[in-house]
């Protein structure tokens, strides 16, 4: 059977704390589509070399979409550069919120609602499903409610993903990755303390609920196996949503 779309696309979005894994399962997806012959545009090599979001028109012979919040071009680069950047100025929680929720609204506007309907697949790491899981913490006056009722977190949750897949890790452990790769964002998250307050929302039956009842499938994939493991897991479940898709 052909895994070409010719109805609505299937959006997956892989999330969970710094350090858990996000990219390498997201690479693990896009092999997986190669493997199948699937025509691959990514979204976010595009952004870091023409520093701007393309337009669909640009992507709508591709089978696959790639891509990552905050975004790496105009406002998810201010995101990445400054604004989370722990050497910068301290910008207000509910600031940093706003751009989020801005940054995710120009994205599904550009990319995830066209690419949808014209049935792609959409891979995408992290999504307002962070927004959820961090922001109340960094944000100690803002509710879950004035989280999800921004703009763009209210549109994204419109068009909540089919496939949620959480991470599951140790915090330390995932601190760990990240000092031992240097990330370089240097993101003002990164401490053990807060990553398991973040960890704990995410495997919350509050959140899987959340999504749940808008419709989504909520899988949780613990990663402290080795690479293949983890990796070949997050594939026989992908295959298996997939196959309950047809």
């Amino acid at each position: 059977m052909s895994l070409k779309r010719k109805h609505r696309g299937v959006h997956v979005i892989v999330d969970g704390i710094d350090g858990s894994g996000k990219g390498t399962l997201i690479l693990a997806l896009e092999k997986w589509a190669k493997k199948h012959g699937l025509k691959i545009f990514n979204v976010v090599d595009y952004e870091k070399t023409h520093h701007t979001i393309p337009e669909f028109r640009q992507i709508k012979s591709f089978d696959v979409i790639v891509c990552a919040e905050p975004t790496h071009s105009l406002i998810g680069r201010a995101i990445r550069e400054e604004l989370v950047n722990k050497h910068r100025k301290d910008y207000t929680p509910e600031a940093l919120a706003h751009a989020y929720a801005l940054d995710r609204f120009v994205l599904y506007s550009r990319i995830h609602v066209p690419a949808l309907r014209a049935g792609k697949y959409i891979f995408q790491e992290r999504g307002v499903t962070s927004s959820i899981a961090y922001q109340p913490i960094h944000a100690r006056g803002l509710t879950i409610k004035d989280i999800m009722d921004i703009d763009g977190n209210k549109f994204a949750l419109q068009h909540r993903p089919d496939m949620l897949c959480i991470l599951k890790i140790n915090p330390s452990v995932a601190l760990h990755r990240l000092h031992v790769r240097r990330k370089k964002d240097q993101a003002v998250f990164e401490n053990r303390v807060f990553l398991s307050r973040v960890q704990k929302r995410f495997l919350s039956p509050w959140f899987r609920q959340l999504f749940e009842k808008r419709g989504s499938r909520v899988e949780v994939l613990d990663t402290r196996g080795s690479l293949a493991d983890t990796t070949n897991r997050m594939i026989e479940m992908w295959e298996r949503f997939i196959a309950s898709k047809r």
